[in-house]
């Protein structure tokens, strides 16, 4: 799978909520660091990571509105948002940015 291929993948699989999907995606030393900096890496805290977002945020989503590629890099820049337990009330929609470098899948 390309750079590009394997970040379609991980969007389409988070935008359906699909986390066993997303298991599938990662290698077992993978590593998610959030906009804060902190760092979760291995599949097993990532998948149950998801699992708990997504009932905190059972509407979340990404949205990717420009994508800039080179030098086996890959950047996505677009927004995330969703709402807090699905009431509208306490919904979000912040600027958000991803990136995958090298070309081992994340």
């Amino acid at each position: 799978m390309t750079n590009k291929e394997t970040i379609q993948a991980f969007i389409d699989r988070i935008n359906s909520h699909d986390v066993d999907g997303l298991a599938e995606l990662m290698t077992d030393d993978h590593r998610f660091i959030d906009a804060h900096g902190n760092e979760v890496v291995g599949r097993e805290k990532m998948t149950a990571g998801w699992r708990g977002y997504f009932e905190w945020f059972p509407d979340y989503f990404i949205e990717v509105t420009d994508v800039v590629e080179g030098n086996d890099k890959l950047a996505l820049f677009g927004f995330a948002g969703g709402s807090f337990k699905g009431k509208p009330t306490e919904s979000w929609r912040l600027p958000a940015a991803w990136w995958k470098s090298g070309s081992r899948p994340a």
